[in-house]
C-alpha cells in the first residue's frame, strides 16, 4: 500500500497595512494557489507594531515548518527574528513598497508565482546581522538614510515615488556629520553622507547599495559615502539603480563580521528600513547561517 505524508504546518503572517493598497484578496490566493496536500495553512493578521514576531514565534513553538511573512521588509524582519535558530523557516509573500529581502533571495513579486515556489520549497540557510542589537536580514545604515526612515515611517504615503519625493526634499537640508568607523583593526575618520551595512545587496525597489553582498557568505558589506553635493548626489542615485556604486568614486566597500562606528553628535539610524532611533554608539555583527529560508537561489 502507498504511503502518504500528511501536509506540514504553514503559518501565513499577514500585516494588512504592508505596501501600497491594492484590492487582492491574500487569503482567496492562498486558498487558489497553495497546494494543500503539501501544506495545512493557517493565517493570521497583525494588529500592531511588534506583534508578527509573537505570532511568528508562537507559530514555531507549535511546530510550524514554514511561516511566512505577508508584508514588506518591516512585516519580514519581525517574523524572520522570530524564527532565527529554530527548526522553522522564513517564506515570503511580497507585498511592500520596497521588498529588498524578497528580491535579492529570488522570490517571484507576482504573489501566484511566490505562493507556486512555497509548494515546491528549496530550503537554504541564510547570515543575519544586528545593529545595536537590532537585527536585520538585508540591510541597515547610519546617517541619511536613517533620517530617511524616520520620515518615511511618520508619512501616510508609500509606494516608490512618494519615497523619492521624501528622499530629494529631505537631501537639501541634511548635513554629514563626522564619525570613526572602526573596521578590520582600521580606524577611519570623516564626515559620512552614509554607513551602511549590506547583508543582502539592496534597499529595496532594485537600489543596490552593496551589489557584491552575498547572503550566505558569512560576511556583511559596509559601504561608506562620504559627504556629497547635488552632483554627487544624482551620481549616486545613478549608481545604485545601475548596480555601478561599487564601480563609483563615491561609495568606498569593505567586508567584515564585526564593525563598530562612532560619533560626537547622534546619528539616525535604521534596520530593513525600520527607524531605530538615534546613537553616538554603533556596534554592528554577523550569525552566519542563523536563518532558514524559502528562496530561489
Amino acid at each position: 500500500m502507498e504511503q502518504t505524508t500528511a501536509p506540514e504546518k504553514v503559518c501565513f503572517i499577514l500585516n494588512p497595512k504592508s505596501g501600497v493598497k491594492s484590492n487582492t484578496s491574500v487569503p482567496g490566493l492562498i486558498a487558489e494557489h497553495l497546494d494543500i496536500t503539501r501544506w495545512n495553512p493557517e493565517i493570521l493578521l497583525t494588529q500592531r507594531a511588534g506583534h508578527a514576531t509573537e505570532l511568528a514565534r508562537q507559530a514555531a513553538s507549535e511546530g510550524a515548518r514554514l511561516v511566512v511573512a505577508v508584508g514588506g521588509d518591516g512585516t519580514v524582519n519581525e517574523v524572520a527574528r522570530a524564527l532565527k535558530g529554530t527548526s522553522s523557516a522564513l517564506g515570503i509573500l511580497p507585498k511592500g513598497s520596497g521588498n529588498g529581502l524578497a528580491r535579492h533571495l529570488g522570490i517571484p513579486l507576482a504573489l501566484p508565482q511566490a505562493i507556486a515556489l512555497l509548494n515546491q520549497p528549496s530550503f537554504h540557510h541564510i547570515d543575519s546581522c544586528t545593529i545595536n542589537g537590532h537585527p536585520f536580514f538585508c540591510t541597515a545604515g547610519i546617517g541619511f538614510d536613517g533620517l530617511v526612515s524616520s520620515v518615511f515611517a511618520k508619512s501616510t504615503k508609500r509606494g516608490l515615488s512618494s519615497y523619492i519625493q521624501l528622499v530629494v526634499r529631505e537631501f537639501r537640508n541634511f548635513q554629514s556629520e563626522e564619525a570613526t568607523v572602526h573596521i578590520n583593526g582600521r580606524e577611519l575618520t570623516s564626515e559620512f553622507f552614509v554607513v551602511a551595512f549590506g547583508n543582502a545587496s539592496q534597499y529595496g525597489n532594485n537600489a543596490y547599495i552593496a551589489p557584491m553582498a552575498n547572503i550566505q557568505d558569512g560576511l556583511m558589506d559596509v559601504c561608506l559615502i562620504r559627504h556629497v553635493g547635488i552632483a554627487e548626489a544624482i551620481q549616486l542615485g545613478y549608481g545604485l539603480l545601475t548596480k555601478q556604486l561599487a564601480h563609483s568614486s563615491l561609495a568606498e566597500f569593505h567586508t567584515c563580521s564585526t564593525v563598530r562606528v562612532q560619533s560626537k553628535e547622534p546619528q539616525y539610524f535604521h534596520a530593513d528600513g525600520e527607524f531605530i532611533g538615534q546613537a553616538t554608539q554603533f556596534e554592528v555583527q554577523m550569525f552566519p547561517k542563523s536563518l532558514e529560508v524559502v528562496a530561489s537561489l
